[in-house]
């Protein structure tokens, strides 16, 4: 198990790549604090049978990515564990696509205030605590359409682009005080945020990839875990695109 003892702090728990990557950390062996938006039965009961499955434990923290309040209780919530943090996965998103000339300031601050922002604010706050102990490791998801582009994405693709450059400048401040940054950049991933996507649509990204079908939010867990455990040391300041090859 890749990640045996390890605590981690991961956003966007609640569905598709976040759930996985919740899921593939707790059979991994690292114990979790599984943040998300808002509290339900349905979540508290998967965390606990994780829990159980694993002889790990999962704490629920929630909060709105739109409410630095919320945030730093949060933070505090984490903090007050007295814990040493190893981990942190910045999942949590949105997407509002619209195109270039059709998308409103409003939407591009929201997009941005989630996606780049409040992500780059938690962040600061968590490697705080991994300070204490000279290590850790960030993984921040991005996206293809971040160093693609992808028609209609312009709110979306520019914030993902934003947390690239972030993700650059903390490995070069961070890297000499015992903490990786790094991000990955997924491709089409069959998740419910694709399945709205048409059939035509999807079909054409699957003929452009080398490897012919879509990835799995598994296959994009698997990835963050390995930048996550010991076995990525060395590794940094890198975008691992895990995307089948598509051109």
């Amino acid at each position: 198990m890749i990640l045996s003892g390890k605590n981690a702090v991961v956003t966007g728990t609640l569905q598709g790549i976040g759930k996985e990557t919740l899921e593939y950390f707790a059979a991994n062996g690292a114990n979790v604090w599984a943040c998300a938006q808002t509290a339900s039965d349905e979540f508290e009961s998967y965390c606990r049978e994780l829990s159980q499955m694993y002889n790990v434990w999962i704490t629920p923290v929630y909060f709105d990515l739109l409410n630095t309040d919320e945030i730093k209780a949060a933070v505090k919530s984490i903090q007050t564990t007295k814990l040493p943090v190893d981990i942190l996965v910045n999942i949590a998103g949105v997407a509002k696509d619209a195109l270039f000339h059709m998308v409103s300031m409003d939407v591009m601050k929201t997009v941005f205030e989630v996606n780049f922002f409040s992500q780059i604010y938690f962040s600061q706050f968590i490697t705080k605590l991994m300070l204490r102990n000279g290590k850790g490791s960030v993984i921040f998801v991005s996206s293809i359409s971040a160093l693609d582009g992808n028609v209609g994405q312009l709110a979306y693709s520019s914030s993902k682009a934003a947390l690239i450059g972030a993700m650059r400048t903390m490995s070069k401040e961070l890297a000499s005080k015992g903490i990786r940054v790094n991000a990955i950049a997924p491709g089409v991933i069959n998740t419910a945020m694709n399945k709205v996507v048409s059939a035509d649509v999807i079909a054409e990204k699957v003929r452009q990839m080398d490897v012919k079908r879509l990835g799995e939010a598994t296959e994009v867990a698997s990835t963050i875990a390995f930048l996550a455990s010991d076995l990525s040391d060395y590794i940094t300041g890198q975008v691992v695109r895990v995307d089948g090859g598509i051109k």
